[in-house]
């Protein structure tokens, strides 16, 4: 029961492609323009270079990142691709109001503790106490991850206040 997926964000194939599309495309046009028609400093030219060769290696990034899900259980958020993001003990607050840091089509987590930074382009990040759900993925599954979350934070702190008492 624990380990029953209760809701899923995934990476319709769509927006997948056009993302990875997009900055694969934006580092070819740098690299061209930075061997095509070079400016007159290198330091300019270097760093057409360099930001095109990051361009690519973040498309590519996007691409293997975009392949996972993620999945809410009981016990807390994690990928497919083995990742734990989060246990749902560490979770103090979700936030997907309209100014809050999230990204775009997802929602953040407030975490108790800090957890180790991490980076799936496009799909969720973790820095310090914040986690982002979303980037490429549909409104429509983050916005009900994040539902069922709030749930579950409500249920967890039911039942402590029951224990309390």
């Amino acid at each position: 029961m624990e380990d029953e997926v209760l809701a899923t964000v995934a990476a319709s194939a769509p927006r997948r492609w056009l993302g990875v599309a997009v900055m694969g495309v934006l580092g070819v046009l740098l690299i061209y323009i930075a061997l095509a028609m070079p400016p007159q400093s290198f330091l300019w030219q270097a760093f057409l270079l360099v930001m095109g060769v990051g361009s690519l290696w973040l498309a590519d990034a996007t691409r293997r990142a975009t392949e996972r899900v993620v999945e809410l259980t009981r016990s807390g958020l994690r990928d497919t691709g083995g990742d734990e993001i989060t246990s749902l003990d560490n979770i103090d607050a979700v936030e997907r109001g309209t100014f809050a840091f999230k990204p775009s089509n997802g929602f953040l987590i407030r975490l108790k503790q800090k957890r180790a930074r991490r980076w799936q382009p496009g799909l969720w990040w973790a820095f310090g106490k914040r986690v982002g759900i979303g980037g490429v993925t549909p409104g429509s599954q983050a916005k009900a991850m994040a539902q069922i979350i709030e749930m579950l934070l409500v249920e967890r702190d039911m039942g402590q206040d029951d224990q309390t008492s």
